[in-house]
Formats: C-alpha cells, structure tokens, sequence
C-alpha cells in the first residue's frame, strides 16, 4: 500500500512537518510494509519557509528586517539556489505572532519588514520569489513594503509620509521613480490564503482589521486609507485594485505587491502543491491522509486541505482527513473530495489540553483510521 500524508499545521500546535511525522508513526503502529511519501503542506501562512526548508532541502537565510511597530529584529526566508528562487513568508517580519497582544493595531502596523525581505532575497540575485500572505499585522496595503524598495508617499504638504494604516487616508501623491529596478527583472508571486477584495463588506479592513485589534471606528478610517490608495493607484499607475480577488490579503498587500510590483496573485495552497510536486507523489497511490487544526464550511474555500482533497478525487483516491475540530456539516466537504473526517479528540475536552495532546491524539486517530480503511479495502463487513 502506499499512503501520501499531506496535513497543514495545527494553528498553535504542532507544524506541518510534525504532523506528517506523527502520523506515519500512527500507520507505522499498524502497517509497517506499506510506502509512505510525507509531504507537509501550507495554504501561505505561517510554516511556508519551514516547509520550502524540510521539503525541498532549501538554505536558510537570516537578515534584519523591521517588525510591524517598525523595529529591527532578524527574519529568516528560504533560498532555493538550483531553482533561483526565494521562498518569503510576509509573517515573519510583518506578522500578528511578533506583538504582544497589547501591541496588535493595525492603524499603527507596517509591511515595511516584507519590502525588507524581498530586498534581501533580490540581493542572492534570484529569478523568482514567491511571498506567503497569511498572519497579517497589518493594514496598509502593501504600502510600507513598497516604501522600503522605493516608492514614495507625500502629503498634501508634498512631504515623504511613512504609511501605516492610520496614515494612508493622508496619502496625495506617490512617486515610483526610485523603485529598486531588480523587481522588473524577478518574477513575483503572492500566494494569497484567502481570496478577498480590498475594499467593502467583504474586504481586508471590514473582515480581518477586528482581528488584530482595530476598533469599530478604526476599521471605517482604514477603510478609508485603502480606499484612498487604490484610486491614487488608479488614477497615477492605471492599474485597478478596488475589486481585486485576492488584493484584501495581508491587509491589502495582496494590492500592493500586484501594483508596485508587478505580482501575480495565485491561491496558495496549490502554489505550495505544485512546489512540492504532489501529482507526482499521488501516481500509484492507494490512500491520501490531509489534516488541519480545524475543518469547517470556509475549508474548502482556498485551504490546503480541500487542495489536496480535490486533487486526490480527481484521481479516485480516497481522502481522509483528521482535524482537532470538524463541522458538523460534512456533506460540502464530501462533495469537495473528502472520503472521510476525523476529529482527533477522543471527548469533550479543553483547548489547553487539546493542544498539549495533540500528538498523541493524531497518531491514535491515524491508527484507528488506518484499520477501518484496511478493513474495507479487503471487503470486511462491519
């Protein structure tokens, strides 16, 4: 038999890399003569470099970079030298994770530290970077990384402005002159873990702007800031971002990389497939095994897990899926491709020690799991 184990990490948990770990330990405690191919996965949030890093044997490369509150701390993002390419996760300088919970504000916050690290991996003089947009701090657009590779923001006094989400409803003009030339020379991708707009009811202020600390009243003014800024765009560099899918990513960087910098905008999880060649891995295979710290109604909208899920019904393996939380609604998630779902929970029990024995759990679920598909792959009745 051979299993492709493909889970996302367990958000507060264990990584990808250790879930996959954990669940082949789970078959192996059943089935020790069967292949197993390990492939940890990302939607493109936090995780992607560390698994460019364990998958694909990249280097590491650490450099300093400003964190959202604009202060220097070391960030690190992964070089795939044979493939010239640069492997970013927006959340390692610019992320919810580096504040302190009374820090989080994202009229304060900056993509800054993103431009940072993309300067860093032009320097290796790479052909292609590929940018994770999820774990957001911020709300400005993408402006603060486009102010770290040059561009420049002025006030209606003609003065330099720093842009952060408070300050971009005081943006009147932006000069592009002094964008650093290597960005036409790279191809760029943003690999969005979400698919909003910028602006409206469904945009990065209205939907993810509570999320990391803005009021109800700072959400109206960063809606204005974005706003502000995709008809500056609009009416200086021709290009329309008010309603483009995937540009409320991150805050709106997702805006901001396609307009400063050219980026194409891809769903993340089947970016992070392709890199990690599981077409290849899925020929011949008997049995796919995803799993996600929680599968819900919004998984099969852009998460990893509904990927890998799709991609094995389209080949007629069956999926199964194991979660620390599920829906109770499941028939979505059967139609998108998985066979089976699993929470890892063995009852009622807290958050606190869901996580503390998640391993546990995951690995006596993918047991549990293995024997009943076992069973039924030889014809046993119940």
């Amino acid at each position: 038999m051979k299993i492709v184990i493909a889970p996302n990490a367990f958000k507060d948990s264990i990584s990808a890399v250790e879930a996959a770990i954990v669940i082949e330990q789970g078959i192996r405690n059943v089935m020790q003569d069967c292949e197993t191919i390990k492939i940890p996965i990302a939607d493109g949030g936090d995780g992607l470099v560390d698994i460019a890093l364990h998958s694909m044997n990249g280097e590491k490369i650490s450099c300093v970079v400003r964190d959202p509150l604009l202060r220097e701390i070391s960030a690190d993002f992964c070089y795939l030298p044979k493939k010239e390419t640069a492997i970013i996760e927006m959340a390692s300088a610019s992320g919810l994770r580096l504040l302190h919970l009374d820090d989080r504000n994202p009229m304060k916050t900056s993509t800054a530290g993103t431009g940072d690290l993309i300067r860093a991996a032009l320097d290796l003089n790479v052909r292609k970077i590929l940018v994770g947009l999820g774990g957001s701090a911020t709300n400005d657009g993408g402006c603060g990384m486009a102010s770290a590779l040059g561009v420049d923001f002025r006030d209606k006094n003609n003065l330099t402005i720093k842009p952060t989400g408070e300050t971009l409803k005081d943006i009147r003009a932006l000069d592009i002159s002094r964008l650093d030339k290597r960005v036409h020379q790279t191809s760029i991708e943003a690999i969005c873990d979400v698919s909003n707009v910028l602006l409206g009811n469904k945009g990065a202020a209205s939907v993810y702007a509570p999320q990391k600390g803005a009021s109800a009243a700072e959400v109206k003014l960063l809606e204005q800031g974005l706003e502000n800024i995709a008809d500056l765009i609009q009416s200086e560099l021709k290009i329309n971002t008010h309603k483009l899918t995937g540009g409320g990513a991150a805050g709106g960087l997702g805006a901001g990389l396609y307009s400063f910098l050219g980026a194409k905008l891809r769903p993340g999880a089947d970016v992070v497939l392709d890199l990690m060649e599981i077409d290849t891995a899925l020929e011949g295979c008997d049995l796919v095994i995803t799993a996600e710290g929680q599968i819900d109604e919004q998984t099969v909208f852009g998460k990893a897990p509904a990927a890998v899920a799709k991609r094995a019904q389209k080949r007629g393996i069956p999926c199964i899926a194991f979660a620390g939380s599920r829906s109770l609604n499941l028939n979505e998630l059967h139609k998108a491709g998985f066979t089976a779902i699993f929470s890892i929970c063995p009852g009622p029990v807290s958050l606190g020690k869901a996580i503390e024995n998640v391993r546990d759990y995951l690995q006596t679920t993918t047991g549990e799991a293995l024997r009943c598909f076992i069973s039924g792959s030889k014809g046993a009745g119940p």
